[in-house]
């Protein structure tokens, strides 16, 4: 409750007895003796009684300006001619638990017993296009439209216009309309069965589209669920719908829950989704060029359902949209063009007339067709695979097999397309062969480094023919495992294997001593080429050595003539390097155990070429030694070292070469030293002769130099002496100099620091002088502001007070005792102490007087 008061007393005051009400003002008076409380309203002067008690007030009227209101509590009973109505005790009748709105009129008092519920406000204006939804908390009649409203009715204050409020209504919410624009709808739903703006009856939860254009404001009953923007449809667009309810569309064609279909271009431009649709997707438009094709699964029939199971083939050049269900089995394909060397493996998925081929064929058919032409299957063929044709040089091939009868056969030097009943085979070979293949190594360069790393693998197209290309002077054995026959290919030559050949893989010893299975290799070298081995022997007093020989050999193949026997001759030993070294070691081992160790020692090449080559009938040794198994022959043999196995016989032959190589060296550093004496003793003489030929020259040296030094220490003696006069005069004066300069640097010192301090003392005094001023001016400044403040203060509380009310303070005690006289009948008293004299006469003399002038004044 607003309460304003002017400023007086605190109501209930029992002190004060005279209340003066101002314009517009008033109080609440309590009679103690009766408990009734009544309104007193100025502008008045109020004498309080004894039994009476101010409440409330001063207090200021309620002031309602135009287009504003408030709203009283329990107001007061009113009769026709709008005064308040009281009961047969005085009190003023109340409305209890009611409200009263009062609009703009003359200022009025609160009874006693009302209230302010609300302050004054302004009254609400509604502008155009928004509503105020309004609500009924009382059964009531409206008397602008005569209708008849009951407690929970809800209708629209709609604007432009300004909205009185009544006590049985009550304000919901600020409605504002939904401005619709171009390809824009809303969707309303119904909170309650009403009828919309068109007059179509909605019951509660319906939801509708309103599509036209402009501002809409909802109803009572309505509320804005959404804004439903227009899909805008182009020739390339499509939208696919959903019935989420049965309904009728836009074209009035009842659509089912469920049901699915496509809104196009020729439908309409733009579409607004009902409320009962859902839009599923867009769809984009499927464009064919005369060179592609597309086949449809699950195709839309004549009467609009899919037609599940089934396909459609779309030759371009065409242009459509896929429809709901509808899919492409594996998108947009290109026709299929063949060239002259191009084929298709077509198979039949279902049996059908095959026009270009005027046959009928079955499932499971497999044809071929050849180009070069185009051709775009049916729905009931299937592609395969398409095919094209291998070209083959003479040195390549390609290996089939018939996939009927499963023969395999390898295609070599022509160009070759397979048919529908041939596949290419792949080749496998054992994985120690692979590895050979792909080492990619040259036989015959790399043979004596095999510890270096191979090139990067070069894998292997197992559907090619396998090709090995055998080098000059070599042999390789391939076995054909299914005729269970062998052949030789001699190099230079390329081998190409059959589907069932292999190659003859050689596992050959190497190292030293030599290690079997060290060497892997397809191709066998004929030679002539060397290998090394070291053997260990016994001489017949039990020394034993250790020997590393170097042998020659070659196969003799003699111009490659030779018969099949012969060529499996050379693969008829499967490690030849460690057959041939053990076979000679064991003759050398048997030679060299009948001799004696220094006869070894001084005769080991005849021995052991003699025990390896044999003699003739001429006691020669023969030049070469032939292993009949595999015609190798062994040519030479190279001693390449004797090392003894047992440390003594090693130290004692180490000992004897030492000791003739010791006899050699002290023989040889005899000579050099003979030599070095006589070399020495020439070189002494021609030293002798040049030192007294130099003792000769330093004394003549000697000569000139005492002349020099002479001469040097008379010049020294006379420059000392004028350089020691030259530099005592030159002491003395600069230590003159020095004396003026510091006297001179004294003097400025001394002048600075009386100018620094004679500045140091007037910057002090002007601070002083200053800090005095500017505090005299703020003692000032503040004496003048207090003075201010004490006159804007006395000024304040005499205007606070009011002139009359001052007078009325200055009067008050004169104009009580003159009432009081009055009321007691006293024309004129004195009254005084007793201690102070009083010159009756004059008084009575001014009595006197006054009583005399009276009559002649009132004469005048």
């Amino acid at each position: 409750m607003d309460r304003r008061s002017r400023p007086a007393a605190p109501s209930g005051d029992e002190s004060q007895n005279i209340y003066r009400i101002p314009p517009y003002f008033y109080i609440h008076v309590l009679d103690q003796n009766t408990n009734m409380t009544r309104v007193e309203i100025g502008p008045k002067t109020f004498i309080r009684q004894d039994n009476e008690k101010v409440i409330v007030g001063p207090e200021k009227m309620i002031t309602v300006p135009p287009r504003h209101y408030c709203i009283v509590e329990n107001p007061v009973v009113r009769d026709d001619d709008s005064r308040p109505v009281f009961d047969e005790l005085g009190q003023v009748k109340l409305r209890h638990a009611d409200q009263e709105i009062r609009l703009a009129q003359d200022p009025f008092p609160l009874y006693p017993g009302e209230l302010l519920k609300q302050v004054v406000t302004g009254l609400k204006v509604v502008t155009a296009n928004t509503a105020l939804r309004l609500r009924a908390i009382l059964d009531f009649d409206d008397d602008d439209d005569g209708e008849k409203h009951v407690a929970g009715d809800e209708w629209l204050f709609e604007g432009p216009g300004t909205y009185i409020p009544r006590k049985e209504v009550v304000v919901e919410e600020t409605i504002r309309a939904t401005v619709i624009k171009a390809n824009q709808a809303i969707k309303l739903r119904a909170r309650k069965e009403t009828q919309d703006r068109s007059g179509n009856d909605r019951v509660t939860g319906e939801e509708w589209l309103v599509k036209q254009i402009g501002a809409y404001l909802p109803g009572a009953y309505e509320e804005v669920v959404d804004i439903v923007d227009a899909y805008v449809l182009t020739e390339k667009v499509a939208l696919h719908m959903r019935a989420t309810k049965t309904f009728k569309d836009i074209k009035d064609v009842v659509r089912k829950t469920g049901e699915e279909w496509l809104i196009c271009f020729e439908d309409t431009e733009a579409h607004i989704p009902d409320v009962y649709e859902e839009v599923v997707g867009v769809v984009k438009i499927t464009t064919l060029t005369n060179r592609q094709y597309c086949v449809i699964l699950d195709p839309v029939g004549s009467d609009g359902k899919p037609q599940l199971g089934q396909k459609r083939l779309v030759r371009g050049e065409k242009s459509f949209f896929l429809q709901p269900g509808e899919k492409l089995e594996s998108g947009i394909q290109n026709v299929y063009v063949l060239g002259e060397d191009e084929g298709l493996i077509l198979r039949a998925t279902q049996a059908f007339a095959d026009d270009d081929a005027k046959k009928e064929r079955l499932p499971g058919d497999r044809w071929m067709i050849r180009g070069p032409s185009e051709y775009i299957p049916p729905v009931e063929v299937e592609v395969v695979t398409k095919r094209k044709a291998i070209p083959l040089d003479e040195n390549e091939g390609v290996y089939v097999r018939d996939t009927k009868t499963g023969k395999v056969r390898a295609m070599v030097g022509a160009t070759y397309m397979l048919t529908q009943d041939e596949e290419l085979w792949a080749k496998e070979l054992p994985p120690a062969v692979e590895k050979l293949l792909q080492q990619a190594r040259d036989p015959l360069a790399d043979r004596s480094d095999r510890s270096a790393p191979a090139g990067p693998p070069k894998l292997r197209e197992k559907t090619k023919v396998v090709t090995f290309r055998v080098p000059h002077n070599a042999a390789v054995q391939i076995y054909d495992y299914k005729d269970k026959k062998a052949r030789v290919v001699f190099g230079p030559d390329l081998v190409m294997l059959g589907p069932d050949e292999q190659f003859t893989q050689l596992s050959l010893s190497g190292g030293k001593p030599k290690k079997p299975n060290v060497i892997k290799a397809l191709c066998l070298l004929l030679g002539p080429d060397f290998f090394t081995d070291i053997i260990t022997i016994e001489t017949a007093d039990h020394a034993r050595l250790q020997l590393q020989l170097s042998y020659n050999w070659h196969f003799d193949v003699k111009g490659l003539g030779l018969t099949k026997d012969e060529a499996f001759k050379l693969f008829s030993v499967p490690d030849f390097t460690g057959d041939a070294c053990k076979a000679i070691a064991s003759r050398v081992r048997g030679a060299v155990a009948q001799v004696q160790f220094d006869d070894f020692h001084k005769n080991s090449a005849r021995i052991i070429r003699t025990s390896v080559f044999g003699l003739d009938e001429s006691s020669k040794v023969r030049d070469s030694f032939t292993f009949p198994a595999n015609n190798l022959v062994i040519t030479s043999i190279d001693i390449q070292s004797v090392e003894p196995v047992d440390q003594r016989t090693r130290d004692a032959l180490q000992k004897s070469v030492q000791l003739a190589i010791e006899i050699t060296t002290n023989s040889q550093e005899a000579t050099a030293k003979h030599e070095a004496e006589r070399v020495e003793q020439e070189a002494r003489g021609r030293l002798e002769r040049q030192k007294i030929n130099d003792e000769a020259e330093a004394e003549k040296s000697r000569k000139d130099l005492l002349e020099l030094q002479a001469h040097s220490a008379a010049v020294e003696s006379t420059g000392q002496a004028k350089a020691e006069a030259q530099s005592r005069a030159e002491a003395a004066k600069i230590e003159g100099e020095a004396a003026v300069q510091q006297a001179r640097l004294k003097a400025e010192a001394s002048k600075i620091e009386a100018e620094s301090e004679l500045e140091r003392l007037t910057h002090a005094r002007e601070a002083e002088m200053k800090y005095v001023r500017e505090q005299n001016s703020m003692e000032i400044s503040k004496s003048r502001d207090m003075a201010g403040i004490e006159t804007e203060k006395f000024k304040l509380m005499v205007d606070a007070i009011g002139s009359d009310t001052i007078r009325a303070i200055a009067v008050s005690g004169p104009e009580t005792q003159v009432k009081m006289l009055q009321a007691l009948g006293l024309k004129s008293t004195l009254i005084t102490d007793g201690s102070s004299p009083i010159n009756l006469f004059n008084t009575a003399h001014g009595l006197l007087g006054s009583a005399i002038k009276g009559p002649d004044a009132d004469g005048e």
